[in-house]
C-alpha cells in the first residue's frame, strides 16, 4: 500500500532454491553451463586502461575544459565504465572469472583501482551473505535500512535523491550490519588508498576527484546502474526478483538477467542467456524489464516505489523453507509429509 511505511512481509522461502531443484530435475544439462569466464578479465583490463586514461586526460591534458564539460565527461564516459566495474566485481565475487579465488580477487582489485574508493572485497562479502539469506530481516545486506524506508518512503523529490546517492546507501548498509573487516577488506582498502596516492601524484588531484564523481554518478541516476532497483524491488504483487531482457544487457555482461543469476550463480555472464533459452518454460511467466530508464522513471513517480517496496522474511521462515522443500513429482503427497510440512509453516508465522 502506498501509504505503509514498512516492508512486504512473506511467511515463505525465497522462490531461487525451489526454481533451481525443479530445472535440474527437468534439464540436468544445465549443470554443463556452469564454469569460467576469463574474458571477463580482458574486458575489465581494457575498462581500467580506458577510465585511467580518461582521468590523465581530464586532469593532466585537458585542463581548460569547463566544469560543466568535465561533469558531462564524467556521466557519459566515467559513469558508464565504472557502472560496468560493478558488473564485472560481481562476477569475481562469485569466482566466474578464473577458477582459484584468488584470482578473482585479484579480478576485483584490478578494476577498483579507477574507483578511488574500496569496493570489491566488500562487495564480494556481503553480496554473497545476500544471495545466502535473501529478503531475511538482519542478515540481507542489501535490504534498505529502517531509515531509508521511514524517511524517504514514497516521495518523489527524495527517491530522486536517493537513486543519485544510491552508492553512499550501499555503503551505508554494510556499516549497519557492525561487522569486523576482513583481511581482505583491509587489503582492499590499503591497496586503494595507495592507488588514489599514486594517481593523485603522477596525474593530479583533478583526475582523481574525476574518478570519484564518475562512480557517483555509474551508482546512481544512470541506466547502468537501474539493475539495483531493478532485481529485487516488488513491481508485481507476489514476485520478489525481476530481471531486464534489453540491450543495455550487451555492454553490460548479461547483468540484467536476475532471476537466471540467482537461481545459478555458478553460471558466467557468456552462457546465462543459454538457461533463460533451456529453461524457458520457467522464466515466461514471470514479470520482466526492458528498460532501465523506465524503471528508474517508474521507481520515482509511482507512489507504490520506494525503499519500503522489498519483500522480507524472518530467519525462521527462511531455514524452514530450505529444510522442508522437496522438487515436486507428479505422484501425490504423502499425508504425513503434507501434514508435517503445514505444521512448519504454521510456527513460521508464528
Amino acid at each position: 500500500k502506498a501509504n505503509v511505511r514498512d516492508f512486504v512481509h512473506d511467511d515463505f522461502e525465497e522462490p531461487h532454491l525451489k526454481r533451481k531443484k525443479a530445472i535440474l530435475a527437468k534439464h540436468p544439462e544445465v549443470r554443463d553451463l556452469y564454469g569460467n569466464e576469463p574474458l571477463t578479465a580482458v574486458i575489465g583490463a581494457i575498462a581500467t586502461a580506458v577510465q585511467l586514461m580518461t582521468a590523465y586526460k581530464v586532469g593532466c591534458v585537458w585542463t581548460g575544459l569547463h566544469w560543466s564539460v568535465v561533469v558531462a565527461i564524467a556521466y557519459l564516459v566515467g559513469g558508464t565504465i565504472s557502472a560496468l566495474y560493478g558488473v564485472i566485481i560481481h562476477e569475481a565475487g562469485h569466482n566466474l572469472v578464473f577458477k582459484r579465488p584468488l584470482f578473482n580477487r585479484l579480478t576485483g582489485l584490478m578494476v577498483n583501482v579507477p574507483m578511488a574508493v574500496p569496493i570489491s572485497q566488500s562487495f564480494r562479502r556481503y553480496h554473497l551473505e545476500h544471495h545466502q539469506f535473501q529478503g531475511v530481516e538482519g542478515k540481507d545486506p542489501d535490504l534498505p535500512l529502517d531509515a531509508e524506508v521511514q524517511y524517504i518512503h514514497n516521495n518523489p523529490f527524495l527517491k530522486t535523491l536517493w537513486v543519485f546517492c544510491y552508492s553512499a546507501m550501499y555503503v551505508l548498509r554494510g556499516m549497519a550490519m557492525k561487522k569486523t573487516p576482513q583481511r581482505w577488506e583491509v587489503i582492499n582498502l590499503v591497496f586503494i588508498v595507495c592507488a588514489d596516492i599514486l594517481i593523485a601524484r603522477y596525474m593530479s588531484i583533478r583526475s582523481l576527484a574525476y574518478l570519484g564523481l564518475s562512480v557517483f554518478f555509474g551508482y546512481g541516476m544512470h541506466p547502468g546502474a537501474a539493475h539495483f532497483i531493478q532485481e529485487h524491488y516488488i513491481f508485481r504483487d507476489g514476485q520478489e526478483t525481476y530481471s531486464y531482457y534489453g540491450t543495455g544487457n550487451i555492454f553490460y555482461l548479461n547483468i540484467g538477467l536476475h532471476n537466471e543469476h540467482h537461481d545459478f550463480p555458478q553460471i558466467p555472464w557468456t552462457r546465462i542467456y543459454k538457461l533463460r533459452r533451456i529453461a524457458t518454460e520457467f522464466y515466461d511467466p514471470l514479470y520482466a524489464h526492458t528498460s532501465w530508464i523506465g524503471v528508474i522513471f517508474l521507481f520515482i513517480t509511482s507512489p507504490m516505489q520506494g525503499p519500503q517496496a522489498r519483500l522480507v522474511r524472518m530467519y525462521k521462515a527462511h531455514l524452514s523453507g530450505r529444510r522442508e522443500y522437496k522438487v515436486p513429482t507428479e505422484e501425490p503427497a504423502k499425508p504425513g509429509i503434507s501434514k508435517r510440512r503445514d505444521s512448519v509453516i504454521s510456527s513460521a508465522k508464528a
